[in-house]
């Protein structure tokens, strides 16, 4: 039977090995469920960066340009980190580069498994689906806060163990208990992670909405992965 782990942080990522591995990256409160809002809602492509700099020169090239640093807009960006932002289908059809606290982060992190995938509520099942059709041990990346475990990432990898059950096995704790969890309170998901701290800290900023949506379920069936020239793209 395949294998499924979970890296609850960046921090933790080189305790991994990443040959041969479907990564899935996750970063709830708001990266990847922001990017699957855009790619769902037209936008051709996303170039993530770790790097502010790097990312806001490619307003140069033509680029939508998306940038979030500890839950707000950073100076000079077009676009935040909100994934209602794209609902409308305004920016259809632009190419998007992007940059957060955490998510992309992780991705530049996750680099060197065999394949990066985005993770997100409103994609699950579209995404066990894609993951359940490969012959691939599975790593799902939580991006967390600044290095620490977060709740909200964590729960997802606990949907996704759960979902991968029938192909997939895990033998870890923090894998076996996220799957637990997710079981217990995945009914009421807005309920539960209202009292996650990244939830408190956005709620603050007034952007309720957002939080609505990254937790919504199965909103798309679409699949986001990393292509082979860096650029976030549908393939499904």
């Amino acid at each position: 039977m395949r294998k499924v782990e979970v890296c609850f942080s960046p921090e933790l990522i080189h305790l991994f090995d990443l040959e041969g591995k479907i990564v899935v990256v996750v970063d709830i409160f708001r990266a990847t469920s922001t990017m699957v809002a855009a790619l769902a809602n037209g936008v051709e492509e996303i170039l993530p960066f770790a790097d502010l700099e790097a990312c806001r020169l490619m307003k140069e090239q033509g680029y939508l340009i998306g940038g979030e640093r500890n839950g707000l807009t950073a100076p000079g960006f077009e676009m935040g980190n909100s994934p209602v932002a794209y609902l409308s289908g305004e920016y259809s059809g632009r190419k998007l580069a992007m940059t957060t606290t955490n998510g992309t982060q992780a991705i530049e992190k996750s680099k060197g498994a065999f394949e990066i995938l985005i993770g997100a509520f409103p994609s699950l099942q579209a995404t066990v689906s894609y993951i359940q059709a490969q012959d691939k041990d599975i790593l799902i990346h939580c991006a967390g806060w600044k290095g620490h475990f977060n709740l909200e990432d964590s729960l997802y990898a606990g949907a996704l163990v759960k979902s991968l059950e029938s192909t997939h096995e895990s033998s870890e704790d923090g894998a076996m208990a996220m799957s637990m969890l997710f079981e217990k309170v995945g009914h009421n998901l807005k309920g539960f992670l209202s009292q996650a701290s990244h939830a408190k800290r956005l709620q603050n900023h007034g952007i309720e909405r957002d939080i609505d949506f990254c937790l919504t379920l199965d909103l798309y069936e679409i699949v986001v992965k990393l292509d082979e020239r860096g650029f976030l793209v549908k393939v499904q």
